[in-house]
């Protein structure tokens, strides 16, 4: 009998602790992502959405001549002006075809800009911090490494980028050849 009250107790147990997250989130998190969302909204809306999706359009654009634009200056703007995690909506402005690609690019490039930008994703911080104090223990400046880190992140996007686009039209060709 005590084995059952013990397993009811843990139960609502499970429940109560998931209410306090909840209760977190809504006091924490959720209001600075509605504020954001509202913020990006108005700035959308008066910069003109004919405008953001004219990038989008230049972005999605066939050919290798807008494979910079679209992994490398529309992910870095996307998380520099609308940090993690907003930034991956920008893709929205994407054809279908390329928004997966844009959203791995966008996703790995939230960490390398750290040591220049802390803004972008504050909530991974610590580990920019981990590797500073690191660093510094070594003797060595902080500048330098901010700054490579920040570029060699934006060659690793573009090639995600682009390696991830190809990976998307042999799936989907794949999927239009078994249907």
């Amino acid at each position: 009998m005590q084995a059952l009250a013990a397993a009811a107790q843990w139960f609502i147990g499970l429940f109560q602790t998931g209410g306090t997250t909840f209760m977190g989130l809504v006091t924490g998190i959720i209001p600075t992502l509605v504020v954001l969302m509202t913020a990006v909204n108005a700035l959308i809306a008066l910069i003109g959405p004919e405008k953001i999706d004219r990038l989008g359009e230049v972005a999605g654009r066939e050919g290798i001549a807008y494979y910079p634009l679209r992994y490398i200056v529309l992910p870095f703007l996307s998380v520099f002006f609308l940090t993690n995690p907003m930034a991956y909506t920008m893709g929205r402005f994407l054809p279908e075809k390329f928004k997966p690609a844009f959203y791995d690019a966008a996703v790995s490039y939230v960490h390398p800009p750290l040591g220049l930008f802390p803004h972008i994703n504050p909530g991974e911080i610590f580990v920019w911090s981990g590797i500073a104090a690191g660093i510094t223990t070594l003797g060595y400046g902080l500048g330098d490494l901010a700054i490579r880190y920040a570029l060699v992140g934006l060659v690793v996007i573009f090639i995600r980028g682009i390696v991830t686009e190809w990976i998307t039209s042999v799936m989907w060709a794949r999927k239009d050849t078994a249907a």
